[in-house]
């Protein structure tokens, strides 16, 4: 009997199938009945092939190579996946497998993952259908079985998914390549990734941190006045009623730009009697919409500091393992206009006592309608809104907890009706100055009780005390009030996947998004991972909710507007492929042309790059003020390669063994002679280490090694002059020896010498947060030091730790919970201390198999 062979993108899918589509016999990476096969893949099972794949060598990445245009292109397994690829396509070929059926995710990813798998087989004379799942609840899954999709009709996604992979390859692979070899000219071997998608991403960061260099503040004052009437008190702020917006950027109503003024303001209005003019007015606020996986990645970092890929991760889950959520990976905001029933009978269907009783209110008021605003078939293509299932969520952890209310409050929350506002306006008039006093009372909560009094804490202010008819206010105190500009905020991941889906833009109208989505930068499925993918190679650094370029990632933009390669530098003309793409899935663009035009790019930044004349770029990099130490003139001028004197011939290069240093760090080297350790140098054979960079005497900078100075292994290697330390404490390990503070460590002097004798030694540095001298002393006295804050861990997170001296080691020892019960938290050891100079020997390669070559391009 024939059979059809289902395939999903992950086991736990495939196993979820099996469930819902009848009684299936489990087999070792399969399940089967008489009438169909259930297998999966683990992800991406096949990738295309780079060039020269069996030999990447440092020869390879000149410009003679390239441009690499392939007419055809290849695949080869990824090689984590090979046993799952030959189990499928030992399934593909079996005799009795007469069709196949797409079950993985339904997305242009998924439908890649397929038929890449597929077209590696061979395979070509088998139908193929689509089964198209936007849940994962058993009954959405049989309803999706019966409606599978033929193969013509999923062709064009086919295409787009093909032509967004081949295009990452062509502009990733030759990009990548092309930049690698403009800065390697001078000598080492400086990898420079760029992607199609990201390094416009990269270039909206390196605008604004630009604008944040740049920035110079300017002084402001603003008055304040306290007003007293019978009911009580209020306080107004001065400002200018012929106020118009110009060309001065940093220019507000309220602002004054002389303190002069200021004080001629105050010392008029004081203890003075003002006339009043009120204004109410009633306004309203819209429920919000449904969330799409921008808005939720957006709106969840700034409610619980979720990163996007966290945000995507915990999504991805309560759809696929708990049921709990439709398909996260959408664009739209929107449900189909045949959902009323499904919408109703999900709110029926909510238990948790905090949200039914606002779901019951929706369904009791009648408030679900087939209005445009929420249901609109134009605006839903393959995917529609993430909203719940109607599944009970059970066994949830705390952030899938979080996300799924999340989630469901927002359902709940746009069925109900607007929120209403009184908004009062009352200006005070003393000595024909104005003083501005805003006040907004909430008269409805509408949608606002879903969320409680939280929200409506944000939402509102406190009300104004009431003035009767003609009533005058005393000037009762004034206040003068210094400040100063702002530079621009650095990008939060919630305000660059704004930036991203406009396209460069930061747009919070919704409107006005939905009007842009079509040319935004990536999808929400790939923001989350092209921001990963930047933090990952050194491009930008997470600091807490903060994104920041860094000197490296400055650099690669510095180059490319300098060669003149715009579309890696525009956001907005990126935009339109990732449009064309969509154009592509709907069946209006040829995928020839698009790729003809990827082609011609890809062309131009080859070409672009190798004809470029000279070692460097033009462009106003900046300047450090610092003297130079040959010549000792100031200030020192920045160039795209190097720091420059103007008076002298002396120079500094930014990249220093494939580290490129930033402007603070060379400030901190010139002025005090020393600065590090700094992580992130690369040696000839390409291992990374760690080191101190000093200026010698002839004004260049050299490596410091830790080691040379007798304070980088912990026992061992020659020791420093004690003589001409001073001794921070007597040591309570040993007992014998003294304490110093050293270049790196706090370590006393008995851990040197051949045979040493004791084992303390801690970081001055450790995990990014600086040790202070007074908290080693207490942990040598006490065996603690005090909980301690802002330590970096691996993944960017910070958190709090003791740290605790036991038996000559020195470990963390967190904070003991405050819950009922609990235990003290467990110490846990320090990162060892990596050595400077020293790479670590390579392990034997397996029998059989060969060590991977770094990947050689970044693609999106």
């Amino acid at each position: 009997m024939s059979k059809a062979l289902i395939i999903a993108e992950k086991p736990s899918v495939a196993a979820d199938l099996a469930k819902s589509l009848g009684k299936f016999q489990k087999h070792e990476g399969y399940f089967e009945n008489e009438r169909y096969v259930i297998s999966s893949a683990v992800g991406h099972l096949v990738e295309l092939v780079p060039p020269e794949a069996s030999e990447v060598k440092r020869g390879k990445w000149t410009f003679a190579a390239l441009p690499v245009l392939p007419e055809k292109f290849e695949t080869r397994p990824i090689e984590k996946g090979e046993d799952r690829l030959r189990l499928l396509k030992k399934l593909i070929k079996r005799p009795d497998v007469t069709e196949l059926i797409n079950a993985c995710d339904a997305g242009r990813e998924g439908e890649l993952i397929f038929r890449l798998i597929v077209q590696h087989t061979g395979v070509k004379d088998k139908p193929v259908q689509r089964m198209w799942m936007q849940s994962m609840t058993p009954d959405a899954l049989r309803q999706a079985f019966t409606h599978l999709r033929s193969d013509e009709e999923m062709m064009p996604l086919a295409l787009a998914a093909y032509s967004r992979s081949e295009s990452d390859w062509l502009v990733g692979i030759n990009g990548t390549r092309a930049m690698t070899a403009f800065n390697s000219k001078l000598g080492g071997f400086q990898l420079t990734p760029v992607g199609r998608v990201q390094t416009p991403t990269l270039a909206i960061l390196s605008e604004r941190e630009e604008k944040i260099r740049a920035f110079k503040p300017k002084s402001y004052w603003e008055v304040f006045a306290d007003f007293g009437v019978k009911a009580g008190e209020y306080r107004g702020r001065w400002f200018d009623p012929t106020f118009k917006k110009g060309e001065q950027e940093d220019a507000r109503a309220e602002r004054i730009w002389e303190r002069l003024r200021a004080e001629e303001i105050e010392a008029k209005c004081r203890a003075k009697i003002g006339t009043i003019e009120e204004e109410k007015k009633p306004a309203s606020q819209a429920s919000p919409l449904l969330f799409d996986l921008t808005t939720l990645q957006r709106e969840a970092n700034g409610r619980f500091g979720f990163s996007a890929k966290r945000t995507l991760q915990v999504a991805q889950a309560l759809y696929e393992k708990y049921k709990v959520l439709t398909y996260p990976r959408t664009d739209s905001r929107h449900l189909p206009e045949d959902y009323l029933a499904t919408v109703k009978s999900t709110l029926a269907s909510i238990k948790d006592p905090s949200l039914a009783r606002h779901a019951r209110k929706v369904l009791d008021s009648g408030w679900v309608k087939p209005t445009k605003r929420i249901f609109d078939n134009a605006k839903v293509s393959d995917h529609f809104a993430i909203i719940p299932t109607g599944v009970e969520p059970k066994n949830l952890d705390e952030a899938a907890e979080k996300l799924y209310d999340f989630v469901t409050r927002r359902f709940i929350a746009t069925f109900y009706p607007s929120a209403q506002f009184e908004v009062t306006t009352r200006i005070t008039t003393v000595e024909s100055e104005k003083f501005r006093t805003d006040g907004k009372v909430i008269t409805d909560p509408g949608w606002l009780a879903v969320y409680g009094r939280e929200v409506e804490g944000a939402d509102s202010d406190k009300a104004l005390v009431p003035i009767s008819g003609g009533e005058k206010a005393q000037t009762l105190a004034m206040e003068i009030k210094d400040l100063e500009t702002k530079p621009p905020a650095r990008f939060s991941e919630a305000t660059l996947l704004s930036a991203m889906e406009g396209a460069g833009k930061l747009l919070e109208d919704e409107e006005l998004r939905a009007a842009m989505i079509e040319k935004g930068l990536g999808t929400p499925a790939t923001r989350a991972s092209i921001i990963e993918g930047l933090i990952f190679q050194e491009y930008i650094a997470r600091n807490g909710r903060e994104l920041s370029t860094t000197a490296k990632g400055m650099a690669l933009i510095q180059l490319l507007r300098g060669i003149g390669i715009e579309a890696l530098t525009s956001p907005e003309l990126t935009g339109g492929w990732e449009a064309k793409l969509k154009e592509m899935e709907a069946g209006k663009l040829k995928r020839k042309d698009f790729m003809a035009e990827i082609r011609e790019l890809t062309r131009q930044i080859v070409e672009k790059t190798k004809n470029f004349e000279g070692d460097t770029v033009e462009g106003d990099f900046g300047e450090l003020d610092v003297r130079c130490p040959k010549c000792g003139a100031r200030p020192l001028k920045e160039e795209y390669r190097v720091w420059r004197c103007v008076s002298c011939d002396w120079r500094m290069f930014k990249t220093i063994a494939g580290r490129v240093m930033s402007n603070d760090e060379a400030t901190a080297l010139l002025q005090n002679g020393t600065v590090g350790p700094l992580e992130g140098f690369r040696s000839k054979i390409g291992r990374a280490f760690a080191a101190t960079l000093k200026m010698n005497v002839e004004g260049k900078a050299e490596f410091d090694f830790p080691d040379r100075n007798g304070d980088g292994k912990g026992g061992g290697g020659e020791a420093p002059d004690f003589t001409q330390l001073t001794p921070l404490a007597d040591c309570t390990v040993c007992g014998k020896g003294k304490v110093y503070t050293l270049v790196q460590n706090y370590q006393c002097e008995n851990t040197f010498g051949e045979t040493p004798t004791c084992t303390f030694k801690t970081g001055r540095t450790i995990l990014q947060r600086d040790i202070s001298s007074d908290q080693v002393l207490k942990m040598l006295a006490t065996g603690k030091t005090d909980l301690l804050h802002k330590f970096i861990s691996k993944k960017n997170r910070p958190f709090s730790a003791f740290l605790k001296l036991e038996a000559g080691k020195v470990s963390f020892e967190f904070q003991e919970r405050k819950k009922a019960g609990s235990k003290p938290g467990k110490p846990a050891a320090l990162p060892p201390a990596k050595p400077a100079t020293k790479a670590p020997a390579k392990k034997p390669a397996a029998k059989g198999k060969s060590r991977k070559a770094a990947p050689t391009a970044a693609t999106d």
